[in-house]
């Protein structure tokens, strides 16, 4: 069957990209363009038609044919650069779907093909996915290193280890009466134990990767009408929340999603900190105190010009806390003295506000980013990992001496988990869940 698919945004644009994959490729490209030869892996400049209306659908368009298995997804493979009205692409779209063996592909087959023709791994799949959906610079840099291979390599490169490793203890189990060598065993131990600290460095990064990927937790805290819906406000360049005089406007935790300079960031306003008046206040406070526990950071946001703070404020205040002492524009010199970073500002004239978000992104920068090129990024790479952990446990304090065949299949589980976080391993059930989040066209 040949799938084909819009790869590219919906019109109008100047330029609309059109996939078609599968064996009868080259085919379904001569009759829509009525050229008798197609050159492969160059631009070819031409008309495409409704084969059975004869109608010109594009006078002046492109096409590139990659023949299979050099290309994307390793079958003979199609792009048809049109001019991008939607009425021109849906135009295409109706032929190619009147074709024999054509029809539309499903999101990310085009990607989940690549992968059953061994032309990318999951790893590098699913960075792919992640370079799409990416909207930040963090983000980008991230899935850039994945699909460059980096945490396959790595990966790849520890279970060759485990391989190696239950090579030498199969060896020991099918020729028990041969002459080995005596240390094969203790050699084998040392190896493992140094790949399960491997594994538990690369478990203990406080998530980054997965910070990353969805976006960093803020939370706005503090007093009431101290101005927390106005910084939302204004760090998101929207009227996300309502802003009022009136004290506990705020109840329930309102949240958005900000590029903040190239950090992903979850930035949620709460209800302010005070002895609640009513049950729906008082459950509004229960909300904001719990999103502050679980957050990367807070902004504890206190007004200037207060005599007193609350004692529930004060005992929010941690290493992961920044406060904001607002409305400089009324007392000028801190009226309040804390042990946390501090920034005086003013938000309703927008001064020092710009010295907050470096601030944030320093805080993070320190407690969150790493160099490290082997980040997890989903919850099933960790899954896996701590799977390996639990089998190498238990080989570890396996008597190797009296239980050989037992450690082995210890380590066959752990090179199971461990391959089929890159797809080494009969993993189609999870192909699924992996590519359903992709574009139709990828």
């Amino acid at each position: 069957m040949n799938i084909y698919a819009l790869s590219s945004g919906r019109g109008p644009s100047g330029i609309a990209i059109v996939r078609l994959s599968g064996k009868e490729t080259l085919k379904i490209c001569k009759n829509l363009t009525k050229l008798e030869s197609i050159k492969s892996n160059e631009v070819n400049f031409c008309k495409f038609y409704d084969p059975k209306k004869g109608d010109v659908i594009d006078p002046e368009a492109l096409l590139l044919w990659f023949p299979g298995p050099n290309s994307y997804t390793g079958e003979d493979l199609a792009e048809f650069q049109i001019h991008g009205s939607n009425s021109v692409i849906n135009a295409l779209l109706k032929v190619l779907s009147e074709q024999e063996n054509c029809r539309l592909a499903e999101p990310g087959e085009f990607t989940k093909i690549a992968f059953q023709n061994d032309k990318i791994d999951l790893l590098k799949a699913e960075s792919i996915g992640d370079l799409i959906h990416s909207e930040t610079e963090l983000q980008r840099l991230q899935a850039v290193k994945i699909v460059q291979g980096n945490a396959s390599n790595y990966y790849n490169d520890l279970r060759e280890k485990i391989v190696k490793s239950l090579a030498f203890i199969e060896a020991k189990i099918d020729f028990a009466d041969e002459d080995l060598p005596k240390n094969v065993l203790k050699d084998t131990h040392k190896i493992i134990k140094e790949i399960h600290s491997e594994i538990t460095n690369i478990l203990e990064d406080n998530k980054i990767g997965e910070k990353i990927r969805d976006g960093f937790r803020v939370s706005i805290t503090g007093e009431v009408n101290a101005g927390k819906s106005s910084l939302l406000n204004l760090l998101s360049k929207r009227e996300v929340a309502i802003v009022s005089d009136e004290a506990g406007t705020t109840r329930d935790v309102i949240e958005t999603y900000l590029n903040l300079d190239g950090y992903p960031v979850i930035l949620s306003d709460t209800a302010g900190i005070r002895e609640a008046k009513n049950e729906v206040e008082k459950k509004g406070i229960s909300l904001a105190l719990k999103k502050s526990k679980d957050a990367d950071l807070n902004i504890v946001v206190i007004d200037n010009s207060s005599k007193n703070i609350n004692n529930e404020i004060r005992k929010m205040v941690n290493k992961d806390s920044i406060i904001l002492l607002n409305k400089s524009d009324i007392l000028e010199k801190p009226n309040h003295i804390f042990e946390v970073e501090t920034v005086l500002a003013s938000i309703k004239n927008n001064k020092n506000i710009d010295k907050l978000i470096n601030l944030i992104k320093d805080k993070l920068s320190k407690k969150y980013l790493s160099n490290n090129s082997t980040l997890i990024t989903r919850e099933r790479h960790r899954t896996k990992l701590n799977e390996c952990l639990k089998e190498i446990d238990k080989f570890l304090k396996k008597d190797q001496n009296k239980d050989l065949e037992l450690a082995a299949e210890d380590l066959r589980m752990t090179t199971r988990h461990l391959g089929s976080i890159v797809g080494k391993v009969d993993v189609e059930e999870i192909l699924g869940s992996i590519f359903k989040d992709f574009c139709i066209g990828k």
